[in-house]
This record gives C-alpha cells, structure tokens and sequence, in this order.
C-alpha cells in the first residue's frame, strides 16, 4: 500500500499525489468519492456507467451515430 502525505490549504482544497491519480487513473475533471469509517477514509474513482463515455464521438467528424452509419461511410470509403 503507497502512503503519500498532503497538506490542507486554507479553502480545504488538497493536491493529490500524482501517483495516487495514476493509480486511481484519474486527471483533471475527474471525480473523485470519499467514504469515511469511523476515522479512516477511503478515496474511490467515480466511474461512468459506460468506461468509454468519455471518448464517445471523438474521430467522427461528420460520421452519424449508429452501426449503419459506420457500415455505410466503411462502404463509401471503399468506393462501394
């Protein structure tokens, strides 16, 4: 288990450790829960339903959502 220490600043705001965000394969804009036990907290990655939400639509410029539409521009592109 990693321990890595952090300071709290006067807003209440804390930096984690970047070895802590990549363990929990997180970056800027990613959420983050807290659950606390007595007094011990545990720091869990919020996740999508669909791990792939995120990346949704990038590359398709132009291209419809949907397998017909990718089976149709895939035809195109092959001049079929």
């Amino acid at each position: 288990m990693a321990t890595k220490k952090s300071r709290i600043t006067s807003k209440g705001q804390v930096t984690v450790p970047v070895e802590i965000r990549r363990a929990l394969g997180v970056g800027e804009g990613d959420s983050l829960i807290f659950q606390q036990t007595g007094n011990t907290v545990r720091i869990k990655a919020e996740r999508a339903a669909d791990a792939f939400e995120r990346w949704r639509g990038i590359g398709n410029h132009g291209l419809e959502k949907g397998k017909t539409a990718v089976l149709k521009a895939l035809r195109e592109m092959r001049g079929e």
